[in-house]
């Protein structure tokens, strides 16, 4: 059939639209293609040209700055500092060990840390750059950066290595960081990234152990570009990690400083609290040691030498050493017996030096005895044979009753390790522990604070504080946090008789201000600043019969480690209680003639803010005191400026 013109022409006009169509859907392809066409052969000219010769595009992690730690004042007590270091990465290195081995001619690295370089790299991955060299002299780390393109896979980078500027100061509060090890990672059930960057420090003990979190911040990436020999081209993208959060303490590091120094030698701790918040002003344990040696990598013979010390310095004898607290713990008895109603104040007995129970004989310290006593001269002259007496009458239970509300037998919280709970033991904790009765004579020895009856120093202090105030103060070691004050809510009441409390307190003021106080001589001149205290010694040894009837061995005639142990707790002024402190010295001998005088010279540094002056000692000592602070004036440390800065 012959189609008509106009069939034709209508056909011509639909095959002319669809001609127009496709050829604009075409035009707009090709323009589509040409513009990506110029934007990659132009503009991107230079990425496509790297990646032609094999470069590559690695991402890594950028460890987080960690955060400062710092005194009440703001004074540096952990920061940071710059610390060159060389690194190589296995996916860019190639040949690892044709590649270490042409470093080894730059930069002197030891056949210990090559094994240990070698250890890490075949236990990370490919793309996991491996610390070769760490803590490098500029002159080192300058020759690795010009040879770098020699080396690929090697990359000399500037990091960040924690410091401690005030050395023993802190060792044992603050403590330190070390490398991540397994167990690190065992005991963090979804470890962060970070932590699996090799030789990433975190802490170990103390503050940076236990504040480990709130130190470490959050850590960052960076996109970085890599050419075929693992030289790094450029960084392509970086995002900043947060810094850790700053954390200041309530320590004082200039008093935290004269303290440290004035133990001296000795194996010994001091704590000073401030009775009305409950803050730590002082934390002391003695001798210390040098944080940043295990910073760096303590050696065998460092450690050794350490570990070996029959001083102990690496335990921290403020809160992880537990001692009997001798005569310290009186009060603890007596006040257990004021608040059962057994005796009063004036309630006398009779010392002739010792009583009997059973076939054995318990003495007090004083041979011949102290004839009639009553409880402010018992704590003044500290005899032993009234509190025989009293604790029989009240028990063990209310005894450990006491001093749980005291603040003895338990663990308090603070962010430092191996903080002990002591033992205030009861009829219960006996028979648990040795599935065993308690007797009597257990009563009679706890009494004065033998037997089964073990305190750290901050317990102590604890029970100091709450006898000076009648108020449960808890210890605090963090002051703020990223600048924001922790809260601190107000001690409650012990709801203890005032009246009972106040005759402990005169008792306490007895054994420092009268003359037959057995801590008289290292009593406080200054009439507004008067000490209350109590002196004690301890037993580490046990007394034959046989030793006695032919005297007591003294304590310098005997070894060092089975001599007693001195100490001696206190709270000033008198009138109105500022601050607490406690001292122990390990094997010192006599509380009153070693501990207190220590406990003096601490309580007056906190209550002067300076070194103490003369006026504040007994005129007949002040000629040995000058010749004596003078000494300690050479072993102060200039503790830097407030206000320090991160590196």
């Amino acid at each position: 059939m012959r189609r008509t013109a106009r069939d034709t022409e209508e056909s011509a006009r639909r095959i002319s639209r669809r001609g127009l169509l496709m050829g604009g859907a075409m035009a707009a392809m090709f323009a589509v293609l040409g513009a990506r066409m110029r934007f990659l052969s132009v503009e991107q000219a230079d990425e496509f040209r790297l990646l032609a010769e094999e470069n590559r595009i690695n991402m890594r992690l950028i460890p987080p700055e960690r955060g400062l730690i710092l005194d009440r004042n703001g004074k540096l007590i952990a920061g940071n500092e710059q610390n060159y270091r060389v690194t190589i990465t296995r996916e860019d290195a190639g040949d690892v060990d044709s590649v270490l081995a042409r470093l080894t001619r730059i930069i002197p690295i030891t056949a210990e840390e090559m094994d240990r370089v070698t250890r890490d790299i075949g236990r990370n991955s490919p793309f996991v750059p491996i610390i070769v060299a760490d803590r490098l002299p500029w002159e080192d780390f300058s020759k690795v950066a010009v040879n770098a393109p020699t080396l690929p896979g090697v990359t000399p980078e500037v990091g960040l290595s924690r410091h401690y500027p005030l050395i023993e100061d802190f060792s044992h509060v603050v403590g330190y960081v070390g490398p991540v090890s397994e167990k690190d990672l065992e005991e963090r059930p979804n470890p962060d990234p970070v932590l699996r960057i090799p030789e990433f420090q975190i802490g170990k003990i103390g503050v940076e152990r236990w504040m480990e979190e709130t130190l470490r911040g959050a850590a960052g990436n960076k996109r970085i570009e890599v050419n075929h020999v693992g030289r790094v081209m450029r960084e392509l993208e970086r995002t900043d990690g947060t810094p850790g959060q700053d954390i200041q303490l309530t320590l004082d590091a200039d008093i935290q400083n004269f303290v440290q120094a004035r133990l001296g030698e000795e194996s010994a701790a001091c704590v000073v609290m401030d009775v009305n918040t409950g803050e730590l002003i002082a934390c002391a344990s003695a001798p210390g040691f040098d944080p940043n040696l295990f910073v760096r990598g303590i050696t065998q013979r460092d450690y050794s030498a350490l570990m070996e010390d029959d001083h102990r310095p690496l335990a921290n004898k403020t809160v992880q050493g537990a001692y009997p607290p001798g005569s310290t713990f009186k009060m603890v008895t007596a006040l257990a017996a004021l608040e059962a109603g057994v005796i009063t104040p004036e309630t006398t007995h009779s010392c002739p030096g010792y009583i009997e129970f059973g076939d054995r004989r318990f003495h007090c310290w004083k041979r011949g005895g102290h004839g009639r006593v009553d409880l402010a001269r018992s704590l003044a002259e500290s005899c032993d044979v009234y509190y025989y007496e009293i604790a029989q009458k009240v028990g063990i239970d209310k005894i450990a009753e006491m001093g749980r509300r005291l603040g003895l037998g338990m663990r308090h919280d603070l962010p430092m390790s191996a903080i002990t709970e002591g033992i205030m033991p009861d009829k219960a904790w006996k028979l648990e522990r040795w599935g065993q009765e308690w007797r009597v004579g257990d009563t009679i020895n706890a009494s004065i604070g033998q037997g089964y009856v073990l305190a750290s120093p901050l317990q102590l202090t604890v029970m100091t504080a709450r006898l000076a105030t009648g108020r449960a103060i808890v210890p605090r070691l963090v002051r703020a946090i990223g600048g924001k004050p922790v809260d601190m809510p107000e001690a409650p009441s012990l709801d203890l008789d005032p009246a009972g409390l106040r005759s402990i307190r005169e008792g306490m003021f007895e054994v420092m201000n009268t003359q037959r106080g057995t801590a008289f001589s290292s009593r406080i001149a200054d009439e507004t600043m008067v000490l209350a205290g109590k002196t004690g010694t301890s037993q580490v040894r046990n007394i034959s019969a046989a030793e006695r009837a032919r005297g007591v061995v003294s304590n310098d005639q005997l070894p060092w480690n089975r001599r007693d142990h001195a100490l001696y707790v206190g709270y000033a002024p008198f009138d109105n209680p500022r601050y607490a402190v406690t001292v122990v010295v390990e094997h010192g001998g006599g509380g009153s003639a070693v501990a207190a005088p220590i406990a003096r010279d601490a309580i007056l540094r906190a209550l002067h803010g300076d070194i103490p002056p003369l006026t504040a000692y007994p005129a007949s000592q002040r000629g040995r005191i000058e010749t004596d602070l003078d000494a300690l004036r050479e072993r102060l440390r200039n503790t830097g400026p407030s206000g320090s800065s991160r590196a």
